[in-house]
C-alpha cells in the first residue's frame, strides 16, 4: 500500500530522512519508534507533502504521491491527525466531524460509538474541549474522511491517564476490529507495541530495525539499545 524508497527529505537545505526506507501493507498497523528528534514526525508530514523530497521515492497504491499536492492526498486515501490537533475551535463538535466528512463507514454513528464522550459534547465548539478531548475530535475527523491509511502523530502526548486508557481502547477497536490501516508515531512505546502490528525503528533519518510487534515486547533489548528505553522483562511464568 505505501512504499517509500531511499527517500531523501527535510526543511530547505537540511536533510532530515537519510536514505529511509519502509514498506506498509493493507489492514496493517505500523508503530514508528526512535528517540527524540531522529525523523519520525518528519516522516508523516514528508507522507502529506510538507517538506523538500531532495531523492528517492513515495508510493501510495501504486501511485507516485509527489506529484499530487498537499490538499489532494486526503482524497487519495491519507487522513492525518498532527501533533497539534488543529481542531477548528469555532465549529461545534459535530460541524468539526462533518466539514470535511467523506462517504464510507467512518460517519457520524460510528465516530459517536467509537468516542462517546464526543457525543456528550457533540453541541460544544472546539475551543471548549479539554485536551483528551480535542485529541478524540482531530482522529474521529480524520476518520470521517474514510482513509485507508490513518496517520497519527503522538495521540497520547500531555494526556491523563484515564484519558491514555480511552484514547488506546478507541485505537485497538480501529485496528483489531475494524482492520484500519495506521502508521503511528508515539514516545509511550510499550503502548505503541500494544496496538500495532508491527514496529519500526528510525536512527538518525533511516529505518534501523524493523519486527513484529509481539517480537519487539518480548525481546526489550532490541528497545534498548536503538533507543535507550528499558522495559519490563517478559514474565517467565
Amino acid at each position: 500500500m505505501l512504499a517509500l524508497e531511499h527517500l531523501f527529505a527535510g526543511y530547505s537545505d537540511a536533510t532530515v530522512l537519510d536514505d529511509c526506507s519502509l514498506t506498509m501493507g493493507e489492514g496493517e498497523s505500523v508503530a514508528l519508534l526512535g528517540r527524540n528528534g531522529v525523523g519520525k514526525s518528519t516522516l508523516l508530514l514528508t507522507i502529506m507533502g510538507h517538506t523538500r523530497v531532495q531523492r528517492g521515492s513515495i508510493r501510495w497504491r501504486d501511485q507516485d504521491l509527489s506529484k499530487l499536492p498537499q490538499h489532494a492526498r486526503a482524497g487519495a486515501g491519507l487522513g492525518w491527525v498532527p501533533q497539534e490537533r488543529e481542531v477548528f475551535p469555532s465549529l461545534t463538535v459535530e460541524e468539526n466531524l462533518t466539514v470535511t466528512a467523506l462517504p464510507g463507514k467512518w460517519n457520524l454513528s460510528a465516530i459517536f460509538a467509537l468516542f462517546p464522550r464526543l457525543q456528550q459534547r457533540r453541541k460544544n465548539f472546539g475551543n471548549q474541549l479539554s485536551g483528551g478531548e480535542q485529541q478524540m475530535l482531530a482522529i474521529g475527523r480524520a476518520l470521517m474522511l474514510n482513509p485507508k491509511l490513518l496517520l497519527l502523530d503522538e495521540p497520547l502526548e500531555g494526556l491523563a491517564p484515564v484519558l491514555v486508557e480511552e484514547l488506546c481502547a478507541a485505537i485497538e477497536r480501529m485496528v483489531h476490529e475494524e482492520g484500519q490501516s495506521m502508521l503511528l508515531v508515539e514516545q509511550h512505546v510499550e503502548q505503541a507495541l500494544l496496538l500495532t502490528h508491527r514496529g519500526i525503528v528510525l536512527e538518525r533519518g533511516r529505518v534501523v530495525h524493523a519486527a513484529d510487534s509481539v517480537e519487539l515486547l518480548a525481546d526489550p533489548g532490541i528497545l534498548e539499545q536503538w533507543m535507550g528505553v528499558r522495559m519490563q522483562q517478559p514474565s517467565s511464568t
